[in-house]
């Protein structure tokens, strides 16, 4: 083969496999948080399931975009593992919608696809216009690689070892593995179908080779989710093991049927003289047949699975940023921003309750005199500032990746909550040192300041109820309870310093217990001002 076709081959399959990746990421960018919605919503009715992973897929032209992305929802709970099973039939119909896009010929005016798109890129400042622009760009540049590839395989027909080469394809267990290991290596099912379509077209390859190498490319599609499970649950590894039998059990199926039946040439009867057609079709057919015999066996698959993967008697804590970190290296993060509030709004739950507890406990023992607990709330403290250091790593993480404007101010809010509550064990944990220091030099309280930290506590628990960090709380009514906490706290604390100036006076309290009850009332206003910082950037998420 001449030097100039190899560098033609080259360049096209570059323009091929970038055309591919700027429709399917500018895709996800601008339909993917509406679709992540409809799959967090998501009902247990297997042909809904079926339906939206197919339509999902179809948009954004990546089966492992949305296997990723169900991977991911099912290790952070938000998802079934009976719910993916029904999404990953869906997505394996509609990644074929890739291949028929392939098939429409359309190579002539693609440089005016290209020239639009990028049009629209370079002189529109809007991001959406440019999302548009880049997926029209895509399409441009895709066709344009893929008329290369054509063009600088045509000569490879007179080449006898390569003809040679492909001819061994028609073995079926040859076809299957060099179409998995080449969809494995680049971690796209819909690329190589369409490398596939382009030696198809170029002669290289007939339909009776490629349907073998076609059912391989379908079991290597399943890399992308098996590298996305690293570092999960259990349940989250049982959905790439059911992505993998389903295909695995499609081509056992389509295997016998090619191989007993005419299956290939009737296919291609179908669009003589245009095999990318062909092998499209053959591509679509497979993985709705497949999935019209598999659906009644779901939940089976889903057992199966469960049984390939027992649990284990006590499965390691999930390390958060190693699956994080895998999913970010799949390159497909739709969804990516759900799981990571939903994982993260956990921890910043986790605080807030050992927040509170340290608060009230922090008071108990300012009351009673009583400093046993100091190390337990000395022990929280702790876990408070780990939790907090541990999400602003994950956080600062998750942001390198581009989000839709709301899921970007969720991923705020969610910083600004932990710093917040952070700060409340912080004041926690002084109540604890003002009450060992009581202990310590032998401090004593007036009846009416007692009366007066016993009404704070019950304040404060009463904040602490109001405030719910669930997903289905009320946060406009949160909002209007903490800031209505915070004004009565800071009426509280007039009223305390005031009194405790009378007391002064009136020579009812000593100078040393006076002021080291102006710092417990300074970190319980704190406490106020805080409790309405979360409530106001929790509610921030719905606006």
């Amino acid at each position: 083969m001449k030097p100039e076709y190899v560098f033609m081959l080259l360049g096209g399959l570059a323009l091929f496999l970038y055309g591919m990746q700027m429709m399917s990421s500018n895709l996800e960018a601008v339909a993917g948080d509406r679709l992540k919605g409809i799959l967090e919503r998501l009902t247990s009715n297997r042909i809904l399931g079926v339906l939206v992973g197919a339509v999902i897929t179809a948009i954004i032209q990546s089966s492992s975009a949305t296997t990723v992305m169900v991977v991911g929802f099912v290790n952070s709970g938000l998802m079934t593992l009976r719910q993916a099973v029904w999404i990953i039939m869906g997505a394996n119909i509609g990644t074929t919608i890739t291949g028929q896009l392939v098939a429409l010929d359309i190579g002539t005016i693609a440089p005016l696809f290209a020239f639009i798109g990028v049009a629209m890129l370079m002189f529109s400042k809007n991001r959406k216009v440019q999302n548009i622009g880049s997926i029209i760009a895509g399409l441009g540049v895709l066709f344009i690689g893929l008329g290369l590839m054509s063009d600088a395989m045509m000569p490879m027909r007179e080449s006898e070892a390569f003809v040679s080469l492909l001819t061994k394809f028609s073995n079926p267990l040859l076809g299957i593995l060099a179409g998995a290991i080449f969809t494995a290596v680049i971690q796209s099912s819909s690329a190589s179908v369409g490398i596939l379509q382009a030696l198809a077209i170029s002669g290289l390859i007939d339909i009776n080779s490629a349907v073998f190498v076609l059912f391989g490319q379908n079991i290597g599609t399943c890399i992308t989710a098996l590298i996305a499970s690293v570092g999960m649950n259990r349940n989250a590894k049982r959905t790439t093991v059911i992505h993998f039998m389903f295909n695995v059990i499609g081509t056992i199926i389509f295997v016998a049927i090619t191989l007993t039946t005419p299956f290939a040439s009737f296919v291609a009867s179908f669009t003589p003289g245009n095999p990318a057609a062909q092998i499209a079709n053959v591509h679509t057919i497979f993985n709705i047949v497949t999935t019209i015999v598999l659906i009644p066996f779901g939940t089976g698959l889903a057992a199966l699975a469960e049984k390939i993967l027992p649990d284990k008697k006590q499965e390691a804590h999930l390390d958060e940023e190693v699956w994080l970190k895998e999913m970010m290296n799949t390159q497909h993060v739709l969804g990516s921003s759900a799981i990571a509030v939903n994982s993260l709004m956990e921890n910043v739950g986790t605080m807030f309750t050992l927040a509170k507890e340290n608060v009230l406990k922090g008071f108990d023992m300012i009351l009673s005199g009583d400093v046993k607990g100091f190390e337990e709330v000395e022990e929280k403290e702790n876990q408070i500032d780990l939790y907090n250091i541990n999400i602003s790593k994950r956080l600062s993480k998750v942001l390198t990746v581009e989000h839709a404007p709301a899921e970007t101010k969720k991923l705020n809010s969610i910083f600004k909550m932990s710093g917040n509550v952070e700060r409340v064990g912080d004041h926690a944990m002084n109540f604890a040192e003002h009450a060992a220091m009581m202990k310590e030099r032998k401090l004593s309280l007036s009846q009416s300041t007692i009366e007066e930290l016993k009404e704070m506590r019950t304040q404060c628990e009463k904040a602490f109820e109001r405030l719910e960090l669930s997903e289905n709380a009320d946060r406009t009514q949160m909002l209007v309870d903490a800031v209505s906490f915070e004004r009565a706290v800071d009426d509280i604390t007039e009223r305390c310093r005031n009194n405790q100036v009378e007391r002064i006076h009136s020579h009812a309290c000593d100078i040393e217990s006076a002021v080291l009850y102006s710092e417990i009332l300074i970190d319980y206003e704190r406490i106020g001002d805080h409790i309405r910082n979360i409530a106001e950037a929790y509610a921030e998420q719905d606006l």
